[in-house]
Formats: structure tokens, sequence, C-alpha cells
């Protein structure tokens, strides 16, 4: 397996909302009120959950190097994010909203896409 095939597992391991649940949670005053802006503008987060849902709406064949490399970065953040988890209820937290912008719903079945 290539190493562009394996970014592209993990991702799909990792990310584990739908195109169309990220962009309506994009939409949402939580999703926007999390992660560090930029100049005071839209967050990091934000920014990478727009890039997600175009990575994910695009054929394999599609994707660029760009991609991968954002799907790379994509995964190393939920990873290193998860292992951070509070503790307690995470349903409203921002801890939890951060991982959504990035195309990770931590109470989601991961299996449940």
């Amino acid at each position: 397996m290539s190493e562009s095939e394996d970014t592209r597992r993990e991702f799909g391991e990792v990310v584990n909302m739908t195109p169309r649940q990220l962009e309506k949670w994009l939409d949402t005053e939580e999703s926007k009120s999390v992660g560090q802006k930029k100049d005071g503008g839209e967050s990091t987060g934000h920014s990478s959950g727009r890039h997600i849902v175009s990575i994910l709406q695009k054929k394999q064949a599609d994707l660029t190097e760009a991609d991968d490399k954002h799907m790379t970065k994509v995964v190393g953040y939920v990873r290193r994010h998860s292992a951070q988890r509070p503790s307690g209820d995470v349903t409203d937290t921002a801890w939890r909203y951060s991982l959504m912008n990035w195309g990770h719903d931590p109470l989601k079945d991961p299996k449940g896409k």
C-alpha cells in the first residue's frame, strides 16, 4: 500500500461525518465559536472543515497532492485531540466542537457514517 493509500484509509477512519453533516455543522454558531482565529476571521478548524467537505465530495482519482497533505493533517489533529478527551459528558464542549470542525464527532459510532 502506498503512502497516499495509507493516508486515505486513515482519513476514512477518523472522519466519521458525511459531507452533508459537516456542511450543516459548519453553519452553526457552535462551530464558529471554537478554534484559533486567523486575523480575527475564520478559525483553522473551520477552514479545515470546508476543505474536508471538498475532499469527501471528490472521486478518489481526482484527489490532489494538496488533498493528501490535508488528509494527513486531519488524521494527526483528530488523533492528538482525541487523546485529550476531558472527563465527564462531552456533548456540549469546545473539545467536541473542535473535533467536529475537523470532520470527527466523538459521540458518533465510527461505523455509523
